[in-house]
């Protein structure tokens, strides 16, 4: 009879749990750098989509032949917005509107060509937190997930398909 206290007691490892440990193994070498780009690409995407529901102009038209950029300017309704549903402490909706905006493009366009990747993650995990505690405190499960992402690129970088990680290359030979 083939117990699996017979199968424990001959030391014989069973066929699913052998498939089992392989699968494991086999999954644990995921490269850091694989889950760090996947995980910047979709953090990027996330806060640069929000920074372009605060601005109106940044387009660029390729369909007419003509590479051409509108300037942006901000959206009539962000400061309201800003002033009746975020109400952030101790700055003034005029201030944190664009301030917003700004980061909501410029550190995701960090992150995502993985240049000044950890710090950028860092300040977006700031904006995580504000939005956490001070905005939307039911929504911890998305921004529980955003923090997850931005600790991880925090934690072990951008990975070897950045620009952090060719200057780091760089500036090591130099020496």
């Amino acid at each position: 009879m083939n117990t699996l206290a017979s199968i424990a007691a001959s030391g014989a490892t069973p066929a699913p749990l052998r498939l089992a440990r392989q699968g494991i193994a086999l999954l644990g070498r995921i490269p850091d750098s694989a889950i760090a780009l996947l995980g910047r690409f979709a953090i990027a995407g996330i806060f640069w989509k929000s920074g372009q529901t605060k601005i109106e102009g940044l387009a660029i038209d390729i369909v007419s032949g003509e590479f051409t950029i509108g300037l942006p300017r901000l959206s009539d309704s962000v400061v309201g917005l800003f002033r009746d549903e975020y109400k952030l402490p101790l700055i003034p909706p005029e201030l944190a509107a664009p301030m917003a905006a700004f980061a909501e493009h410029l550190f995701p366009l960090l992150i995502l060509i993985g240049l000044a990747t950890r710090f950028s993650a860092l300040a977006l995990l700031g904006m995580t937190a504000t939005i956490q505690f001070l905005v939307y405190p039911d929504a911890w499960p998305t921004h529980g997930v955003w923090a997850a992402v931005l600790l991880f690129i925090v934690a072990r970088g951008p990975g070897a398909i950045s620009l952090d990680h060719i200057i780091a290359r760089r500036h090591a030979h130099a020496e």
